[in-house]
């Protein structure tokens, strides 16, 4: 069956199912449940959208809630490659632990991190990277929450392309005095022989909750398999260099319960990580030995958080019925190390190129606030607060450009700063209103005024003067749910978000992190601005659900790289510069069903149209343009075993700037298969025992996520992960 006729028929299953939704919704509202962990079940809650708990299905906001079933069965390596498997969610990067999250076409500091919804991005990382997932230890992850679509009303500066809250499990507390548990586990995969023991402990003692996790992982690289991808051949399975990793999470908490729904709890994570790197294939592999290498390596990165929180749920006040306070304060230390060599070609004496190779050092700490209060009064539910947060960085660089092939080697050394030391602050408040207007039409609408400003510190070896500018937004949101029958809402949505640039687009004067040219400051640059409209159907009736969105996000401002026409030495010169308008629009269909016997189906559908309206003959899309997914799954009547079949299939995309990629203009359409399942195997006494396993891209086909393949970057050949996890 053709993609387009396997389209087709999605679409009209969906469109069947609508009426019988719709005729039997009056007599019974939305109350059972897909229970397996591959669907969306109705009763799914999520806090992120709105910052009250709502039914997915009446949450006016596209949006993903993935349990810790799924997240603990899928055996993924990290929250960004797990949520590739659902609409409008691509993944960058490659390896382990550097997979980050592409939300509608939107990536990097577009895209804001958040766990327990305080933001992990930080003002330092370049624009199309963003802070990594990988900070936050999946293990003790109760569920990932996305927002699909801006959200800077609660969240402030970043939240243009989407949300993504990792959500980790809160105090228990139960009517005992005493009770306590855990678990151990072990997984191994093959494609890079990883490594991963993980274990957690939780006890309660009185009003006193104690929790802890920890895991630590040893990757190596992987390997791709041969065959073609575009025009790209490969001859022979191909190392990936830079994709293992060393590193491990640990995350302590402790709690205090006041009294009923009052909490004092603090929390402490580190993150560690070594011989992580971007990921490369050598010159060699690809058959183009006058390209330039670029190997970018990071030795280490440490993050630590400290952070306190008090939670009130039942306050009784008359300005607040609910309160949520925390501070907190982060440290985030890495290197970075970028060895680029650029050969001058033919002509030339064979070797004569250009070799640079820089070191740099990042310090970012950060404190931060956030308080925000709640009160229902009459049909409304009134959200307000502030937050603050401030980035401090400090950092050194060192580079040594050497010219090969005119003579003896000619080494130029050079050790200021590419960005001065620097201060990223950020205040805002903000104030959400949620009305039921009737029965049926209920309305989300809130505004926030954000005040962002920079200031270069003075810095070893840098003479320009200080720069302090700041930026001040003001932004807005509204969405409405229409509940059509009792199991079919027509939801609406409109809303403005915004993000500051940040440091690095300032500031940076050096060598382009991908070796590609030579980047100048520009501390004149505006902040973007977004406007995004949402028009849908959230369908759902006993073992159904389903979707339907279609979107359109125009940013204004928009910051982009761009080529000044200049060089410095021997490297095109580039600058972040701010574009008039970029656009990007779409549909996204999801549908999930639970079938007798203890089956389920799946099916997504996903197609993004990225432009730069200003000037459509530069393509800025680096994401799929086109994704199918589909499932099959079965789960024994008792839970006892469970299995499932996955299917994703990119289309091609022609719309991108691929430059001198060794695949060609287009980026190739491909398909991979892969399967996963598990087994509560046997219990010893309090101690059960239990195993999960997956099979990976079973077709051993060669491919690169679409964003990994202008800088070639493929995925593993077929793999196999398995892990067994003794709970207690």
């Amino acid at each position: 069956m053709s993609n387009r006729a396997f389209r087709t028929l999605v679409a009209l299953s969906f469109v069947a199912a609508i009426p019988g939704i719709a005729s039997r919704g009056t007599a019974q509202g939305p109350t059972s449940a897909i229970t397996d962990s591959g669907a969306t079940p109705l009763t799914s809650v999520t806090v992120t959208a709105t910052r009250s708990p709502r039914q997915v299905i009446l949450t006016p906001n596209p949006v993903i809630v993935v349990d810790s079933t799924r997240i603990r069965g899928s055996l993924a390596n990290g929250a960004a490659e797990l949520l590739r498997e659902y609409p409008g969610v691509d993944i960058t990067g490659t390896g382990a632990n550097q997979g980050r999250p592409i939300i509608r076409g939107q990536r990097g500091q577009r895209i804001l991190l958040l766990e327990d919804g305080i933001r992990l991005n930080n003002s330092r990382r370049q624009q199309d990277f963003g802070e990594l997932p990988a900070l936050v230890g999946l293990d003790g992850l109760e569920r990932i929450e996305v927002v699909r679509g801006p959200a800077s009303v609660l969240y402030g500066t970043d939240a243009i392309g989407g949300v993504i809250n990792l959500i980790n499990s809160d105090p228990r507390f139960t009517a005992s005095t005493f009770n306590a548990g855990g678990s151990v586990s072990y997984r191994y995969s093959s494609s890079d022989r990883q490594r991963r023991p993980s274990g957690s402990l939780t006890a309660q003692l009185g009003r006193l909750s104690l929790s802890g996790n920890a895991a630590f992982r040893n990757a190596q690289d992987y390997e791709a398999p041969s065959g073609s991808f575009g025009k790209l051949t490969l001859a022979n399975d191909t190392r990936v260099h830079g994709t293992g990793v060393k590193d491990q999470n640990v995350a302590l908490q402790a709690a205090v319960r006041i009294r009923q729904g009052d909490e004092i709890s603090a929390r402490f994570s580190r993150y560690e990580a070594s011989k992580a790197a971007f990921g490369f294939v050598s010159n060699a592999d690809l058959g183009t030995p006058n390209s330039p290498s670029i190997d970018i390596r990071y030795p280490h990165q440490n993050y630590s958080k400290t952070s306190v929180r008090y939670r009130a749920k039942s306050l009784g006040l008359p300005f607040a019925d609910r309160a949520d306070v925390i501070g907190y304060t982060t440290g985030n230390e890495r290197s970075l190390a970028l060895d680029v060599f650029v050969p001058f070609g033919p002509g030339t004496p064979p070797g004569a190129g250009v070799s640079v190779k820089s070191r740099n050092f990042t310090d970012v700490n950060t404190v931060g606030v956030r308080a925000e209060a709640a009160k229902a009064f009459w049909k409304q539910v009134l959200t307000y607060g502030a937050d603050f947060f401030r980035d401090r960085s400090d950092n050194s660089d060192s580079s040594v450009t050497t010219v090969f092939g005119f003579g003896p080697p000619r080494p130029n050394v050079n050790d200021t700063a590419s960005t001065p030391n620097a201060s990223f602050r950020s205040t805002g408040l903000f104030v959400q209103s949620e009305a039921s207007l009737t029965d049926r039409l209920s309305l989300v609408a809130g505004t926030r005024w954000q005040a962002v400003s920079t200031r270069t510190r003075t810095t070893p070896k840098i003479s320009a003067p200080l720069v302090e500018s700041s930026d001040n937004a003001v932004v807005a949101a509204g969405n409405a749910l229409f509940r059509i029958t009792e199991n079919v809402n027509f939801i609406a949505s409109v809303g403005r978000a915004f993000r500051s640039p940040n440091l690095i687009e300032k500031f940076f004067n050096g060598a382009a992190a991908e070796g590609s040219g030579y980047q100048l400051r520009n501390p004149d640059l505006k902040p973007e601005t977004s406007l995004d409209v949402d028009l849908g159907i959230k369908a759902g009736y006993r073992a159904f659900y389903g979707e339907l969105f279609v979107f359109r996000n125009s940013i204004t401002n928009g910051i982009r790289i761009a080529p000044t026409g200049t060089k410095v030495g021997q490297f095109n010169a580039f600058q972040n510069v701010n574009v008039d308008r970029l656009r990007d629009q779409g549909i996204e269909l999801l549908l999930r069903a639970s079938l007798p016997a203890g089956f389920r189906v799946g099916s997504s559908y996903t197609s993004i149209d990225s432009r730069n309206v200003s000037n459509p003959l530069n393509p800025v899309g680096d994401s799929y343009s086109s994704k199918l997914t589909g499932s099959l799954g079965w789960q024994a009547a008792n839970g006892r075993f469970w299995s499932e079949y996955l299917l994703r299939a990119n289309g091609k995309r022609k719309d991108v700037a691929l430059g001198t990629s060794p695949i060609g203009p287009v980026l190739p359409a491909f398909t991979v298969h892969s399967v996963r399942g598990g087994a509560k195997l046997f219990n010893t006494g309090a101690v059960s025992h239990s195993l999960n396993f997956s099979v990976n891209n079973l077709t051993n086909q060669l491919y690169a996520e679409f964003s990994n393949a202008s800088f070639f970057r493929p995925e593993p050949k077929r793999s196999a992960a398995i892990s067994w996890t003794t709970s207690f």
